[in-house]
């Protein structure tokens, strides 16, 4: 879900800003805002490298990391209450000069407080840049001319969406953190087989690309089906990898994530060394291939 949080902030914006009468041009503006603020959670990525650095060298592995990880990863940076903060923490940036700049770094750096008495130095360092970021992309939307209080529902949109995206693919969020309450304790299964599950959750996440393609195109006028290229009916052929790769879980995936994209790829209309290459075509027809393989999988898997 990394492209899917922010491409489903993204398409939801630009859809509500295009029905309240916003310019295409500028519904498009606050839906790249949103997107931006929905991929700020997924910084705590930064946890890698900061959980080994400060790890000696005599306990540095493979235990060891993957506990920081679960620690850090999906923690404070996904809570509702910090990402809300941090909304406020960017509006208050964009206010003014005084008093607004000394609120946003006032409340940015409770938030670092927080997270470090709560999570340890690997939360604070990783909440750190979380906050940096969110103010980063408070900085894009002023060079857009977006006003403080139109930033504030964009930056509320990107940052509360992204934690329930993460319900399908992993363990909940903590929702509420700091506070030791845990609104959702168990991952959303869709099915109790795990690879009908894991094509489940593949299969949100190619709807929520679909919508923010739909977002796109519809904004400029133009029709998703005059943009698919036949080329797009070689999807069909990945029926056959039912046969040969194992069958993918959430733990074991990459195999048929990989391979499915690859065919996508394939299947784009894009001739070699062409200058004139339609990009707006050539995504939707890798996307329908996608989309297409997909289903002949699990079609495929079923049958067998």
């Amino acid at each position: 879900m990394f492209v899917g949080h922010a491409l489903l902030a993204f398409a939801v914006v630009v859809l509500v800003a295009q029905r309240l009468g916003v310019a295409p041009r500028r519904a498009l503006q606050f839906g790249a805002v949103a997107g931006l603020f929905a991929a700020v959670p997924d910084v705590d990525v930064v946890y890698a490298p900061v959980g080994l650095l400060l790890q000696s060298a005599e306990t540095v592995g493979p235990d060891v990391f993957w506990e920081t990880a679960n620690v850090i990863h999906r923690g404070p940076t996904h809570s509702l209450v910090m990402g809300a903060a941090l909304a406020v923490a960017a509006v208050c940036w964009r206010l003014s000069a005084w008093p607004g700049r000394p609120v946003a770094v006032g409340i940015a750096t409770a938030l670092i407080v927080v997270a470090t008495l709560f999570s340890g130095p690997v939360g604070g360092i990783v909440t750190l840049v979380f906050v940096t970021s969110g103010i980063a992309v408070a900085i894009v939307a002023g060079r857009l001319d977006i006003e403080p209080w139109t930033l504030l529902p964009l930056a509320l949109a990107g940052l509360l969406s992204h934690p329930f995206g993460d319900l399908f693919t992993g363990s909940p969020p903590p929702l509420l953190f700091p506070f030791d309450v845990q609104l959702i304790t168990d991952l959303v299964v869709l099915h109790p087989d795990p690879t009908v599950h894991l094509l489940g959750a593949f299969a949100i996440e190619l709807g929520t690309v679909w919508l923010a393609v739909y977002a796109y195109v519809h904004s400029q006028g133009q029709s998703l089906t005059r943009l698919v290229h036949p080329r797009a009916s070689l999807g069909v052929g990945y029926a056959a990898a039912a046969l040969v790769i194992p069958a993918p879980t959430l733990e074991q995936s990459a195999h048929f994530v990989f391979s499915v994209l690859a065919l996508g790829a394939v299947a784009t209309p894009v001739r070699p060394f062409s200058r004139e290459v339609d990009w707006l075509s050539t995504l939707v027809t890798g996307l329908t291939a996608v989309t297409i393989a997909a289903l002949a999988y699990a079609l495929a898997l079923g049958a067998l």
